[in-house]
């Protein structure tokens, strides 16, 4: 069976970023730390990270994106849901770049985020604890309180019957991890880099859940756009039959995810 891949990103668990990974993500043979979304299966973020460490040594300080320092809030909650899971994405490249400031912004950022949500309690600890762990540089500490907080804002707006955000953080996530996965792979182009891009049945996942909407949610043309970049992406990623994902597919992947990010990060969205 085929790989799954940056939905790790999206739908973290916490596991042991010490934990040795297998040279490649196969979904039928993940450790008991992945987790299973409605029958989607989805690794763990240090699973992934260090399956691209075995691939070769990605340039992680050139694909990291700088956080803007005070960024303002977006008016709308499904706009600050997905911003929020690039945000939390961003910082699983910044702990892999080793970029002591740039965690901590993104910390910050998450707490300011996390409050408009209304889940700023659940997040408090886990951004105080990224902040002092990236002081330290104690990276393994910072990527699993990333973990934990993908986790538990997820976890926290389930239970206040938002689970549209939340399926909207994922999504945030996932776009900024593929974006970042595409350009890593294009700077030095293999056929098992790109194999982490197949992911078909984890875009009809999200395409549905996009499509499910409530309109409140639907109607916002960043919504809109999102759901029209995963139909983009999917043909591109969704190869069957054995057929190899080529070098101009990644880097049109990367290009529509880099599109939906931009449009993400805007303020007049």
């Amino acid at each position: 069976m085929r790989k799954l891949l940056f939905a790790s990103m999206a739908m973290a668990v916490s596991a042991p970023v010490w934990a040795e990974p297998p040279q490649k993500i196969d979904v039928s043979n993940l450790p008991a730390a992945a987790k299973m979304i409605d029958e989607v299966v989805v690794p763990v973020p240090s699973e992934v990270f260090n399956v691209l460490d075995k691939l070769g040594s990605p340039q992680w300080k050139d694909v990291l994106r700088p956080t803007e320092k005070g960024a303002t809030v977006p008016r709308e909650g499904a706009h600050t849901a997905l911003r929020l899971g690039t945000i939390i994405a961003e910082g699983f490249i910044a702990v892999e770049a080793q970029n002591t400031e740039e965690v901590k912004k993104i910390g910050s950022s998450v707490q300011k985020l996390a409050k408009a949500l209304t889940v700023e309690r659940q997040v408090e600890k886990h951004a105080n604890a990224i902040i002092a762990g990236a002081d330290k540089k104690d990276w393994a500490s910072v990527r699993q309180e990333l973990d934990n907080t993908m986790r538990d804002v997820k976890e926290a707006m389930t239970d206040l019957r938002s689970q549209e955000l939340a399926q909207l953080i994922s999504i945030g996530g996932w776009l900024r991890g593929t974006e970042a996965l595409a350009s890593v792979v294009n700077s030095s182009f293999t056929k098992d880099g790109a194999e982490l891009l197949h992911q078909p049945i984890l875009l009809d996942y999200f395409e549905r859940k996009l499509s499910a909407m409530p309109s409140k949610y639907k109607g916002l043309p960043l919504v809109t756009d999102v759901q029209k970049g995963v139909l983009e992406i999917r043909p591109l990623v969704g190869v069957e039959d054995g057929t190899q994902i080529s070098p101009k597919s990644v880097e049109e992947v990367g290009t529509i995810a880099g599109r939906l990010i931009k449009a993400i990060n805007s303020k007049s969205n």
